[in-house]
């Protein structure tokens, strides 16, 4: 582990690191402090010129007083839904490129982060290298493989947890969309998520 503590993963190919004037701007809004201000220092050593916030009107303060090229947000802030935080921004910025990040994945929030107008999605703790990959990430091909996919068991929980919200939290409508029996639903909800 490099970056103070942040994760960052060995490619066969460097990432762009950028210099001088042509540094872009990055916005970084994650209620994580510590979080926060390694990803700022690992992605200033990687030229980018960071602007950090820890909260959903410390974002958009910055998104109207400066102009990102580039926004790394928090899923859910003290203050309100990094979500909507993404669609406040894309309007403000429409060319601008937004990753999500969280601790909470799921399946529901992933999809709408990515409605809303992110281009990617990652789960916490990401290191900086995959942010700048999903930042910088473009056509439509599908990413390499992660070195470490969910498990089976871990799709079939994010399922479950995505049609529980779908159906409002409510256990019963779950289970019969479902099929399954409302005791062994609860168990399931009961429970942490399995190892991914």
């Amino acid at each position: 582990m490099t970056d103070e503590g942040l994760d960052v993963a060995v490619e066969d190919k460097p990432l762009p690191r950028f210099v001088g004037s042509d540094a872009p701007v990055l916005m970084l809004v994650d209620d994580d402090a510590p979080l926060r201000r390694s990803l700022q220092r690992a992605m200033e050593r990687r030229g980018f010129q960071v602007y950090a916030g820890e909260s959903l009107k410390e974002g958009l303060n910055i998104a109207h007083s400066v102009k990102p090229a580039y926004a790394v947000i928090d899923l859910r802030l003290e203050d309100g839904s990094g979500i909507d935080l993404v669609a406040r921004i894309r309007e403000l910025h429409p060319a601008i490129r937004i990753v999500v990040l969280t601790g909470y994945g799921n399946i529901a929030t992933a999809v709408a982060a990515i409605k809303a107008g992110a281009v990617d999605y990652l789960a916490k703790p990401a290191d900086a290298d995959d942010v700048i990959a999903a930042l910088l990430a473009t056509g439509s091909g599908l990413p390499p493989p992660p070195a470490n996919p969910m498990s089976a068991d871990r799709v079939r929980w994010e399922h479950i947890q995505r049609v529980f919200e779908q159906c409002n939290r409510n256990v019963s409508e779950t289970a019969r969309r479902l099929n399954m029996h409302r005791r062994t639903l609860q168990r399931i909800l009961n429970k942490r998520a399995p190892r991914e």
